[in-house]
């Protein structure tokens, strides 16, 4: 069958719904096959009111009454109070005034929904609804799957799409060599007549793509070894002098990282090494290290950061660092008599250009370029980092450099092709981080505490989940908390950072922070990698419990920059108890630690989104499952045997090239 077909050509999808797709990614056949449930819900485990626990639940009931009103502007909120013969509960929905109108007073449905305690009461939350006689039927299948929905498109409409093309999935081919079935496991997910039948048929989807990623980093590692570039020896007297007059003692993870890549330039091959480190583990300075080795052997080094606000830090920094030894050049957006820079940079005349994208437009090229850095490379797409490296006359050394660490299960199989440094100490001076859980209606002692750093003259940063208030989501937003936090402070200077700002707004806002012009910052995540301010000595992280304990490390580390003590509030976003992930990062700051156990507990989703903006698009497989991990890296292991040979399956060609992008030089 052909997976490439138009999904047009599915019945029931018209322009318009083909339009929405397409917007979600979703263009041909093998797209909408592959939109997988997101859950299921079993009618064949439907229990008794009285009998429920929190967590996701199946009942039949009939409704007693409901309600629809309107709170924060367009919010709507329908609830209603369901009853079967041992008791009743209440049910909740965010902008879904249809439901008011759904049920009859007669009639008994099935709700399946997540109970969870919300203001001091059990209820069930956005509970989706069937009538009971629709699936009493003794010939009618109970277990039905649940889509995510993809803008107007909700799961009833993918129900019905999968539905129709359900022939066509007994038909597809199997992907990958010796492992037969895979028309079976996408029957069994997409209609499964049990749960334990859903559950094999997402094992072999998960080990096909852990096929395809596992073999995509050994044919990584074989084609860059192919490689050949300019060797860069370091003159280690002159190096060793160097170090020797720094006004600090590089921690020992420093010297390591630094050695391995000193070794790594020494080489015909060109290094391609991932430099992870802890927040304010001391990347950058691992990195100046090797542009000085680079500089003293007669090579120039270009520095890539995402932010303007930065790129000119680490300018500032490193200028300060070398006191001239080094010719350092800073080239941003926003720099003045470029042309002239460019000049300088191309007649060799630069020993280390630090820069944002500028360094990448067709303009800007380099005389001797031996070696190329990444600072926070997952900010960076593939095709940015090629065009960085193709401003070398032959492949130039690449070293990338991530604050998110990694854990050890997750570098063996994502990045088994990369060289990797890790930096697992702090340096010396670096204060620890008190880290405090809040409960959200006990929250006067901790801003008392916050305005006690301000008067003090530090700064605060205070995290939202949301821009706005637009949705169905009750979480804090920057715009409606900026206001009250200006109330509570009207003696500082407030200000607000969100993702849709463009970069000039951003970039402003950041500037006056670090120079202490804004006291508190109201922001999104997108302080999560940013500028170095010593005197931010408070954070605050509203709703904090729907962070992953990585994200909320990175966040977190924003502060204790300096050698003021420093405090990281983390507010519940409800009345709850905290939980055991969130008590882990109170009593942890080891990053490592965090990050496996964020692993185990919400898979590589949360640790590699935030590492290559989701590309590693992994749908089902979790890194975790070391069963399944051995299982496909076995298989890879046989196909190698067999020599690569692709030609009978081209869709494996296809998904395997995707993955080779993201670490692969060439």
């Amino acid at each position: 069958m052909d997976l490439a077909a138009p999904i047009e050509e599915v019945k029931g999808i018209g322009p318009k719904t083909a339009e929405v797709l397409h917007k979600a990614g979703i263009f041909m056949l093998r797209d909408l096959i592959y939109h997988l449930p997101r859950d299921y819900e079993n009618f064949q485990q439907a229990q008794n009111i009285a009998d429920l626990k929190p967590g996701n639940v199946t009942v039949k009931a009939r409704v007693e009454s409901i309600n629809t009103r309107r709170v924060k502007g367009r919010l709507t909120l329908t609830e209603a109070t369901l009853r079967d013969k041992t008791g009743a509960i209440k049910a909740i929905w965010f902008n879904q005034p249809y439901r008011a109108k759904q049920f009859s007073e007669q009639g008994e449905y099935y709700f399946s929904g997540n109970m969870q305690l919300s203001y001091g009461r059990y209820q069930l939350q956005n509970p989706s609804a069937v009538k009971g006689d629709e699936y009493d039927a003794p010939d009618t299948d109970k277990i039905q799957p649940i889509y995510p929905a993809r803008g107007s498109i909700k799961s009833p409409d993918f129900k019905k799409f999968i539905k129709t093309i359900q022939n066509n999935i007994a038909l597809v081919p199997d992907m990958i060599p010796n492992l037969p079935g895979r028309a079976d496991a996408l029957l069994n997910v997409h209609f499964p007549e049990s749960v334990e039948q859903a559950k094999k048929g997402r094992e072999y989807l998960a080990v096909e793509e852990l096929f395809s990623l596992l073999l995509a980093a050994r044919l990584n590692r074989e084609e860059n070894q192919k490689l050949h570039t300019a060797p860069i020896k370091a003159d280690m007297e002159v190096f060793k002098k160097f170090v020797a007059k720094l006004p600090f003692k590089l921690t020992n993870a420093q010297r390591l990282a630094t050695w391995e890549i000193i070794q790594d330039m020494d080489n015909e091959i060109p290094m391609n090494r991932l430099l992870q480190g802890d927040v304010g583990s001391g990347k950058t300075m691992v990195a100046a290290l090797s542009a000085y080795v680079a500089a003293k052997a007669g090579f120039q080094t270009a520095l890539m950061a995402p932010t303007e606000v930065l790129a000119t830090q680490h300018a500032e920094s490193l200028q300060k660092l070398f006191g001239g030894e080094l010719n350092i050049a800073l080239l941003t957006g926003s720099t003045k008599r470029k042309p002239e820079l460019k000049k300088h940079i191309k007649a060799g005349e630069v020993d280390l250009v630090i820069g944002t994208h500028a360094l990448i437009t067709d303009d800007t090229e380099f005389k001797n370029l031996g070696l190329a850095i990444i600072d926070e490379q997952h900010r960076f797409g593939v095709a940015q980092r090629q065009k960085l490296l193709a401003k070398a006359h032959t492949m130039p050394h690449l070293l990338s450099m991530t604050a998110t660490p990694i854990p050890r299960s997750l570098q063996l199989t994502i990045f088994g092709d990369l060289s990797v440094s890790i930096l697992d100490e702090l340096p010396a001076g670096r204060q620890p981080i008190t880290t405090k859980i809040v409960s959200p209606v006990s929250t006067a002692q901790m801003w008392d505490a916050v305005e006690k750093e301000l008067d003090a003259g530090h700064q605060a940063y205070y995290i939202c989940k949301k821009i706005d208030d637009k949705g169905e989501s009750e979480l804090k937003s920057v715009q409606a908390e900026v206001k009250k936090i200006a109330k509570r402070f009207p003696n500082y200077n407030v200000a607000y950072l969100h993702g849709k700002m463009k970069p000039a707004e951003k970039d402003e806002i950041m500037t006056l922070f670090a120079k202490n012009e804004i006291q508190v910052l109201v922001s999104t995540t997108v302080v999560e990698v940013g500028v170095n301010v010593p005197n931010a000595t408070a954070m605050v992280i509203a709703d904090a419990d729907q962070y992953g304990l990585s994200q909320l490390h990175q966040l977190r580390g924003r502060v204790g920059r300096g050698s003021a003590a420093s405090y990281c509030y983390l507010v519940n976003s409800s009345t709850d108890a905290p939980t055991k992930r969130l008590r882990e990062i109170e009593r942890s700051q080891d990053g490592f630690y965090l990050a496996e156990v964020d692993l185990k507990l919400r898979g590589p989703g949360e640790i590699y989104g935030s590492l290559q903006h989701g590309a590693m698009d992994l749908r089902i497989a979790s890194i975790t499952d070391t069963k399944l991990v051995h299982r496909a890296d076995q298989l890879v292991k046989d196909f190698a045997k067999q020599g690569y040979n692709m030609v009978e399956y081209k869709e494996l060609s296809a998904s395997v090239r995707k993955y080779q992008r993201l670490t692969t030089l060439n």
